[in-house]
């Protein structure tokens, strides 16, 4: 006798899970994984540079759930403009009682950019002044959306100063911002770089901003350096910051921007602390002080949210 895998489409996850839901346990992951509760191995990555594409293989477990996942997730970025997204994955869900697959979500990237968006929304929010108001977005993809988007479910923002390498993209971003009631102007680099707090979503190779234009005081969160070759943030911010956030530690120095300023003498290899854990006891943050947290993407918030979603979906 053979049954049929459950297979859940992005219209079904989106109906299951709200954005309060993923918030919560996207938090409730990160603290998991910075309390020492998962399992994550190593992510394979594969590159495609005729294509400007790569792709990720996440897998991860929470300690003592049901479910572990192992999520295939690809960015190919030929295709410019907000219209279609870069982005494609599934997520396998595999019970870890007995290793029987008990779902397919072919969410499409969905869950990825869900939970890229709640975590760096969530240790934006954590790190960054509590007066802080303006936003510099470096990128103008779907991620750039989600992140202010996801980050005013949090806190007010009076201002996103939003720079790309392309003017048209930037604006097209800025009028999609505005329809979710987002006040939004393109900007320099510089002027992005000023803001109160940053995010960067860029698939750059080369840091996006000099880490001089940051004023004191500001919160600077990189969200896109997930691969060895990637860098947004200069490692010359990393020397000027007073607090250093990693969602990994190890997948930071390996292939994240706080890896790339330790190789290159600006940070201590063990200057990070886990982001989870300042989502658990936030740090007592000088008015003045730069914060930086970067961000590269744990299999265990995957774990986490998609098992949460298919616990929606099977309910």
């Amino acid at each position: 006798m053979t049954t049929t895998l459950p297979v859940f489409d992005t219209g079904a996850i989106e109906t299951a899970a709200t954005p309060q839901m993923v918030l919560d346990t996207v938090r409730d992951a990160l603290i998991a994984h910075a309390e020492g509760r998962t399992s994550v191995p190593p992510p394979l990555h594969m590159d495609f540079p005729q294509a400007n594409g790569d792709c990720h293989v996440k897998a991860g477990w929470i300690t003592g759930a049901t479910d572990f996942t192992v999520k295939i997730a690809t960015g190919f970025y030929g295709r410019p403009g907000l219209g279609t997204s870069h982005h494609h994955g599934l997520v396998c869900v595999i019970s870890a009682d007995t290793g029987q697959i008990r779902a397919i979500l072919n969410d499409r990237g969905l869950l990825t950019a869900w939970r890229t968006a709640a975590a760096g929304a969530l240790v934006t929010h954590a790190m960054a002044r509590p007066a802080a108001l303006t936003l510099g977005l470096f990128g103008t993809g779907e991620q750039a959306l989600l992140q202010a988007v996801w980050l005013a479910k949090l806190r007010p923002i009076s201002q996103i100063l939003v720079h790309g390498r392309n003017l048209h993209n930037a604006s097209a971003l800025c009028e999609e911002l505005h329809k979710n009631g987002l006040p939004a102007r393109p900007a320099s680099a510089r002027q992005a770089a000023g803001a109160d707090m940053i995010i960067t979503t860029t698939p750059a190779t080369a840091p996006v901003l000099n880490a001089a234009d940051v004023p004191q005081g500001t919160h600077v969160t990189g969200i896109g350096t997930d691969m060895p070759h990637k860098n947004e943030l200069p490692p010359a911010l990393f020397a000027r910051a007073q607090l250093i956030a990693t969602d990994d530690h190890a997948q930071c120095v390996d292939h994240g921007d706080f890896g790339h300023a330790v190789r290159a003498g600006a940070a201590a290899h063990d200057s990070d602390t886990a982001a989870g854990q300042l989502l658990k006891t936030p740090a007592d943050r000088p008015e003045t002080a730069i914060t930086v947290a970067d961000l590269t993407g744990v299999g265990a918030l995957d774990a986490a949210l998609a098992s949460a979603v298919l616990h929606r979906l099977l309910r």
